[in-house]
């Protein structure tokens, strides 16, 4: 493995100051939760949490809702954002919610 790269070539690879961290979320909604108050929570969750914080979210559901989390620009998610996520479901109404480790977007 080469010590002496360019940062052209570290860019390229997406290693060192170019590394991307982030991590995934998964979340199920409370059988009691309606669609008006699912589309609330997930703009909610995006006002409270996302936006502020400069990440990015990509993902989906329904009652099961699933997606991964990385800055909104070249960087790395924390600790902090994944407890922030964490902290911001298990305050609302979900049978379960589940944050992974962060992990390199580009090779993990």
């Amino acid at each position: 493995m080469a010590t002496n790269r360019s940062p052209r070539l570290r860019k390229k690879l997406r290693v060192d100051e170019f590394q991307e961290l982030g991590f995934d979320v998964h979340w199920t909604f409370a059988d009691s939760v309606t669609e008006e108050q699912i589309d609330q929570l997930v703009d909610k969750f995006i006002d409270d949490v996302i936006e502020p914080r400069n990440l990015g979210f990509h993902g989906g559901g329904h009652k099961s809702w699933e997606g991964i989390i990385a800055t909104q620009k070249l960087g790395k998610c924390t600790d902090e954002d994944r407890e922030a996520v964490l902290a911001f479901w298990k305050s609302q109404p979900v049978a379960s919610v589940d944050v992974t480790e962060l992990y390199d977007l580009w090779w993990d």
